[in-house]
Formats: C-alpha cells, structure tokens, sequence
C-alpha cells in the first residue's frame, strides 16, 4: 500500500474496467469485492503513526443488471474516493481509498475491515492489516483471579502493542502442600487485540470437599510476554457443618433442660427438708 501525497484527501475517483480483467473473489449476489490487481486476498498497510496510505479496492459485478453498493471501513479509519459506487453489469470499478494511522498509536497490529453493501442488504468484506511502526513490546496480565464453586475465572489483559495468542498453566495446592490441580499450559482459543481484555474461566470440578487452597495462574505468549496471578479459597461443606451444629445445639438444648429440672427438684425437695426438722425440735 504506498504513501497518498495527501492526508486529508484520496485521489482519484471510480474507474470502471470491462470484466474480462476482473479478479476472482468471492460473490455476494452476483457481485464481489477484492483487492484491486495481484489477486491479494487481502490488504496489508504499514506506516508511522500520522501517515496517509493509498490502496484500491474492486467492487465486480458479474451478474446482468447495475448493482449500487456503499463502502465503508471499520476498524481503522478509511476514507474513499467514492462511498457509493454504481457499477453496471459484467463490470468492475476500481475505488482508490485511504487508511491514516492514527497520530499518537502504539506500535504495533491493528485489524480492520472493507465493507461493501448493496441495497437488498447483501454484503461483501475484504480483512485489512494495519502495522503501526515503532518498537514491539509484549506484555501480558493475568488479573482478577477468583475461585467460584467449580471454576476458577479470571482476566487476561494485552498491555503491549501487538496481538498475542496466550497459553494458560493451572496449579492448585492445599493446605497440607499437596497439589490437588496441576495443568500444563495449553494454548487459549483467543487472540487479544493491543489494549484489549478479555475474561476466561477453568472448570474444576474435582475440587475438594474441606481444606484451604491457593490457586495460581500463569500466562504466556510468544515473545516473552508473561505473568502469574493467584487467590485463596476455602472448601467447607457447609451442609455437613450445618447438620452437625443443629446436632451440637439440640444436644445442648436437652442438657439445659435437664439442668433446670434437677434445679426445680433441688428447689421443691429442700424447704422440705428443713420444714421437718423444724418440726422435730419444737417437740
């Protein structure tokens, strides 16, 4: 993708082509969208932040009858010769656009996407990659770890200015130092965008029924990016103590009552007592 001479507009507008040199893709209701020329499957731009690429893009109409279709960009920020193009049939336009890299971006890869719709809603995508110059840095958080019953969560954070595709270890040790989980690290179904966080879960369902755990997490992802986060977690069988304690306390209730029945004897039997020995002196 070489360098527009201009950042605040794209030169040139639509050219139509006959199709007999349009490139293959793929169609979306008799019409497609790709890279214009060397049958690319998609586009790559790199700049510092600031610059002003220049790309073309083709919108080809196969099909017999114009086709109207808007082109718009998400992502990264794109600007085109023509938003809206009207291609006529077994034709093909060529749209010259933009991409700026954004004043002030960390190096680094951003992912982004054309957009072409026509007017029944259909739609076409071509993926581009925008690397952003300067130096690469790699850096990955584990964060927010917390045990819930039986998973383990927690978040992971790309800090750095470049995607990464983590891998997770899982280790947990009880309270005596045995270890009652042990997880290789195993590549994670995510790819983590620079900036971007994500939250992820373990499932544990062997955990055990009473003891005192810590857990720790660690991260990894090419390039040296790393870091370990850990919590602690109480097992208790909260059903077996419950039964237990109302057992204790009607243990407990019986024996007050026991208690005070033998006080309510002592207290009748003594005045009794004493009444006949007072008796017996008088005589």
């Amino acid at each position: 993708m070489p360098s527009a001479q201009s950042a605040t507009r794209v030169l040139g507008l639509a050219v139509l082509t006959l199709l007999a040199t349009a490139p293959r893709a793929a169609a979306a209701g008799g019409w497609s969208l790709a890279p214009t020329g060397g049958g690319r499957p998609s586009f790559y731009a790199e700049g510092a932040p600031g610059a002003v690429l220049q790309d073309t893009v083709s919108v080809t109409n196969r099909g017999g009858h114009p086709v109207t279709v808007r082109l718009s960009g998400t992502g990264v920020p794109v600007a085109f010769a023509e938003p809206s193009v009207r291609v006529p049939a077994r034709t093909r336009a060529d749209v010259p656009f933009t991409v700026t890299v954004p004043a002030g971006a960390a190096p680094g890869d951003r992912p982004g996407t054309l957009v072409a719709k026509d007017a029944d809603g259909r739609t076409a995508t071509v993926r581009v990659r925008l690397r952003v110059g300067g130096p690469t840095l790699r850096a990955l958080t584990v964060e927010h770890v917390a045990v819930h019953g039986d998973r383990i969560t927690y978040e992971l954070v790309n800090r750095g200015t470049t995607v990464l595709v983590p891998k997770l270890a899982v280790h947990a040790e009880g309270v005596f130092g045995r270890d009652l989980l042990d997880r290789a690290p195993r590549t994670l179904p995510v790819r983590l965008a620079p900036g971007s966080r994500t939250e992820l879960s373990e499932p544990w369902a062997g955990h055990p029924a009473l003891d005192a755990v810590d857990v720790r997490l660690t991260a990894t992802a090419a390039g040296g990016a790393h870091d370990t986060a850990g919590a602690r977690a109480r097992f208790v069988p909260w059903g077996t103590v419950a039964g237990t304690a109302g057992a204790l306390a009607a243990g407990a209730a019986v024996t007050v009552v026991r208690l005070r029945r033998r006080r309510a004897d002592r207290a009748t039997a003594e005045p009794l007592s004493t009444e006949t020995e007072l008796t017996g002196a008088a005589r």
